[in-house]
């Protein structure tokens, strides 16, 4: 058995080296790849090799490439399985909520470099009376993931202090932890009852300010509970949200089609997805009318080697974006692979991935990512690092 598995991974290892993330083809590709490394065999014997060794893999490809084989491949075979599982469960409605979400205790909670406000979601329009909310500025709504609460939540407390130090947005979070701190089934069966009580939040607040100057964010599963936020509002309204930025929107339980589709374009004017974790903890394949893969499409981005670690990193790279002068850190190209684009195959356009990012983007964009915070490839570790204490409270 043991020598079985050694030969398994030793196949997976070799084909991923030669082809690049084997566990997302089929075996017909790989059959092609292989036809296609004869053909370039042939075209170096009669000194057409250009292309060929431009396509080398570097060490540091070949490593993560074989990292992502070892490491993830088995981990998002056994969640697909997962993944499955749930889904026919759902469908035949054999998991029910464990607590349906409840108006009364649904809080949204307005941050300031030094306070933090709590409302209810039916009373949300008596945010205006705050002194420090600045009804002419942008509202930026988080949700996080499963089993986060908000006074425990490093996504909330690193995303205050960028916007607080920013200094252009009113942050709030939403406080939905006593429906999604629980059973990830029963969680995941409130996304859309939480994203509806949370359109009628946002109903009040659009008769107080533009509905343009609204923009969602969630991360995990609080992507799907934005997203359907998004659809209940446009039910209600007949007007759609602006935008929905989705940080590395849950995998498990969630299928399109299916009885939990969870977040998609349409949900929002524009969506906007982040992949940091595809095929495992995260979503693959493509959500909103833009999706960015950085790193690729490998669950395991460069500096991670479990997936608690890059399902968080969607949230650290757009947060990075957010302090001034990091808006341009994550350049990304639209592209069908990480390794066209390090082939220079990808001819078009660079664009921010982020706070900045364009909302009249298409399709699939790629980018490099570092191991390690700054994590953008044009960010300035010199400029974060007086931005330290940025957006943090200077009381005594």
């Amino acid at each position: 058995m043991l020598f079985q598995l050694y030969r398994f991974y030793t196949l997976v290892l070799t084909v991923t080296l030669l082809f690049g993330d084997c566990h997302s083809a089929s075996f017909q590709e790989i059959g092609q790849g292989i036809a296609d490394v004869g053909k370039s065999a042939k075209d170096v014997s009669i000194g057409v090799a250009k292309d060929v060794i431009n396509s080398i893999p570097s060490p540091q490809q070949i490593f993560e490439s074989s990292k992502n084989a070892l490491l993830a491949f088995p981990i998002e075979v056994i969640f697909s399985a997962v993944n499955q599982l749930c889904s026919s469960a759902l469908s035949s409605q054999a998991v029910k909520p464990r607590e349906t979400p409840d108006l009364q205790q649904l809080h949204f909670q307005f941050h300031t470099i030094c306070s933090t406000y709590n409302y209810s979601i039916l009373e949300f329009n008596r945010i205006v009376n705050n002194p420090e909310f600045d009804p002419k500025k942008p509202v930026v709504i988080l949700a996080t993931g499963w089993r986060t609460t908000i006074n425990d939540s490093s996504t909330i407390v690193e995303f205050a202090k960028a916007f607080n130090c920013r200094g252009d947005s009113n942050f709030v979070a939403v406080d939905a932890a006593y429906f999604v701190d629980t059973l990830y089934t029963w969680s995941a069966l409130n996304t859309d009852e939480i994203g509806a009580n949370i359109a009628e939040g946002l109903v009040l607040l659009t008769e107080i300010i533009p509905i343009e100057n609204i923009h969602l964010m969630g991360h995990s599963l609080g992507s799907h509970i934005m997203g359907a936020a998004g659809r209940h509002f446009y039910y209600k309204t007949g007007k759609l949200i602006p935008r929905i930025t989705a940080l590395d929107p849950a995998k498990p339980c969630f299928n399109e089609g299916e009885s939990l589709s969870g977040i998609m374009r349409g949900d929002a004017e524009f969506v906007d997805v982040i992949h940091s974790d595809p095929g495992i903890l995260g979503k693959r394949d493509p959500t909103g009318d833009v999706d960015f893969y950085p790193g690729g499409l490998g669950p395991l981005p460069k500096g991670c080697y479990d997936m608690g670690c890059a399902h968080s990193r969607s949230w650290q790279y757009y947060a990075e974006t957010i302090y001034p002068g990091n808006e341009f850190s994550f350049m990304a190209v639209r592209c069908n692979s990480l390794t066209q684009l390090q082939q220079n195959k990808c001819p078009g356009v660079q664009v921010p991935m982020g706070y900045a990012t364009p909302t009249n983007l298409k399709g699939n964009y790629f980018l490099e990512v570092n191991a390690e915070s700054p994590f953008g490839k044009q960010s300035s570790a010199e400029l974060l690092e007086l931005q330290k204490n940025c957006g943090l409270c200077q009381k005594a």
